[in-house]
């Protein structure tokens, strides 16, 4: 079980540590996604901040600060339901699995941490 909480942890880690890369790069790919749902470019600088935060809270739990390390699945977990919800809004479905991933991502470490 501790194997998989280490898996999962690191997936979810270098996922959110990666895209919150590339959206403080504005890579073409975030803007023009950001644009197609209504996010606005001025929102990708704290929006990144928060997924950065995410990915070094999950680090931190997997190093000892478990708590820490739940709080930041919790934080990502409602982050990508909010992405969803943005997707379905802006009824661009096209790409949806991609914040789906990162919601199961973060899921996954969120249950791993909550119970091992």
């Amino acid at each position: 079980m501790e194997l998989a909480y280490v898996l999962v942890t690191c997936a979810a880690v270098l996922a959110n540590a990666g895209i919150a890369a590339a959206d403080f790069a504005r890579a073409p790919f975030v803007l023009a996604n950001s644009r197609e749902v209504g996010v606005p470019a001025a929102w990708l600088p704290p929006l990144a901040l928060l997924k950065a935060a995410g990915a070094v809270g999950l680090l931190l739990g997997l190093l000892g600060l478990r708590p820490l390390g739940v709080a930041a699945g919790l934080g990502l977990v409602l982050f990508y339901i909010g992405a969803l919800a943005v997707h379905v809004r802006a009824r661009v479905l096209h790409n949806i699995a991609f914040p789906g991933l990162f919601l199961v991502l973060a899921s996954g470490a969120l249950t791993m941490a909550a119970i091992v």
